[in-house]
Parts: structure tokens; sequence; C-alpha cells
């Protein structure tokens, strides 16, 4: 059974873990032990695995549930886990769904099939993932519309909230999307039930989206302490400082976005911070030069002495 489990008040950061392998591009258990403590350590809400920028997709499903059950044995209850389990095939994205309810996780993340195209379509997908699931799994709603090419609109993201209760959370990163943030929260002051919306897009317009009624992250960026600050002094009600930390550390956020890129960035700096043992992405992935690691160097001094400086 979950300890705990996800519900409409999630808040602060859901950081999206990275998934570790070894040179080889095997999983690297060993080196997943060190993320989670390395999460838990800088103050996380909670951890999502198995996102895209986890490589799920570049994942086995037998190494999909041994990397879920390594991670769930060593958070042992001290935080929620939420587990992405999108995948092209229903079965399997139920079988995945299970399996992580059974390790005790919290909840799920599902993001609509790629390229579904019309709003009829994402609705009788997601009432089929409804179906199967059960009213008994939690269900964050991944709104990617980048990768998945399927975008969502404020009214039908509302019909699914009013129509299936297990629907708790939305992950929010479509770009420009900070006027989706505003309607989905008018929706709830004007009746609807509340549901979270945590924000990803690597933090980039973290501060924006807090002001819009945002209620913490859910993304990787390689310094999660500066998420979880900006996040707790926002709700402070101190939006300045929440602004001048965020800022400090912009161009290494903007550079870790690239997308295609970005995921080498963050890898080779949680490598750097010692906690992963390489910095390999899987392939098909990208490879970083000495030129790309000698700017990143810089990039990293730069954020160093401006956080310092506050």
């Amino acid at each position: 059974m979950s300890t705990h489990k996800l519900d409409e008040s999630a808040s602060g950061v859901y950081i999206i873990s990275a998934t570790p392998f070894d040179d080889s591009g095997a999983v690297d258990l060993d080196s997943a032990d060190r993320l989670v403590d390395f999460y838990i350590e800088k103050g996380v809400s909670g951890i999502t695995i198995l996102g895209m920028m986890g490589e799920a997709q570049k994942m086995s499903p037998d190494e999909s549930e041994s990397f879920l059950a390594r991670v769930m044995r060593r958070v042992d209850g001290r935080l929620p886990v939420v587990v992405g389990v999108s995948n092209a095939g229903l079965d399997n994205l139920v079988r995945l769904s299970k399996a992580s309810m059974d390790q005790g996780a919290a909840g799920v993340m599902v993001a609509p099939l790629a390229g579904l195209g019309t709003e009829q379509k994402i609705y009788n997908y997601f009432c089929q993932v409804f179906e199967a699931l059960g009213p008994g799994i939690p269900v964050c709603y991944q709104d990617y519309p980048f990768a998945t090419r399927s975008e969502i609109s404020v009214p039908l993201f509302n019909r699914m909230v009013a129509e299936f209760d297990q629907l708790v959370m939305l992950k929010h990163e479509e770009c420009p999307g900070l006027g989706k943030i505003s309607a989905v929260r008018q929706a709830s002051d004007d009746g609807l039930r509340r549901v979270s919306i945590l924000c990803g897009n690597g933090g980039l317009y973290l501060p924006q989206e807090l002001a819009r009624g945002a209620d913490g992250a859910m993304t990787g960026f390689a310094y999660p302490e500066m998420l979880v600050d900006v996040v707790a002094l926002h709700l402070a009600g101190d939006q300045d400082k929440a602004e001048d930390l965020f800022d400090a550390y912009l161009p290494l956020v903007r550079h870790e976005q690239q997308p295609g890129f970005g995921l080498a960035l963050r890898k080779e700096v949680l490598y750097r911070r010692g906690v992963i043992a390489s910095p390999k992405v899987r392939a098909p992935g990208p490879t970083l030069t000495t030129t790309d690691k000698d700017e990143l160097s810089r990039i990293i001094i730069r954020v160093q002495k401006n956080a310092e400086a506050l």
C-alpha cells in the first residue's frame, strides 16, 4: 500500500528524477540510491520517476520495474513518489501503474498519446485510461504538447476534473501557457474541484507560474535546492527574494532547457556534484564535447558567484 497517496493538496517540488546509466548504458542502481538521497537531502516534497526526461522511453519494461523497485526501497516511505507510466499500449500503462502502486507509489503520471490531435480523441483516450486504472489510482495529467503534439484546452481539462475524481494534478508545461494556469485556477475559484498544478519546462518560468497560482514545480533542474527555496519563499509571501534567487540561477536554468541537449547538461551537473557515477545519456542521445563542458563550467562558476552574493 502507498504511504503517501497523491491528492489535490500536493505542493512544493516534485523533482523529475534522472535515470542513471553506467558508461556502457546499463541502468546504474547504486547511483539511483545516491540520487534519491540527494533529492531528499535538498528538501524536495516528492520524486517523479520514469518521466520523459528520465529516459523512460528508452527502457525495457523489466528495466523500468527494476528501477521503480530500487527507488521505492530507497525512499522507504519518506516522501511520495509519482511514476510516469505513459505508453502507446494501454495494457502496458496499466501494468506499470499497478506495479507502481503495489510498490508504494503515490500515483501515476500520464500524457496523451502523441498526435491525438482533436480534443474528442484526447477525451476518449483518457476515458479509457481512467476506466482501466480504476478510481483507486491517482493520476497526474502531463500537459506537454511540445513532445506529445496533443493540446488540451482549459474547458476540456476542467470537464475531466469534474468527471474523474482520480484526476488530482496537472503537470503544466505548455508554452506559452501562463494563461492556462490562470484559467484553471479561476475555474476552481468558481466552484470546480481544485487540483494541484505543478510546472515543468525546467523551471524556466517558475516565478511567473507561482504568481499565477501554481502550487510548485515538477521538473528536474540539477540544483533542486534552488527550486525548493524559490517555492518556499514565494509561498511565504516574499516574491522579490524568490525572484532574486531564481535570477541568480537563471543562466543555468536556461542553458539546461535546450531541447534535445539539456538532459546531457543536467546529467553532467549531477555527475560533477558527485550524485551519479556517469553522465551517460542512453543512445540515441547527445554527448558533450570538450567545448560544451568548458562552457558549462563557466556558467556554473558564474551562477555560484551570483548565488553566494545573495
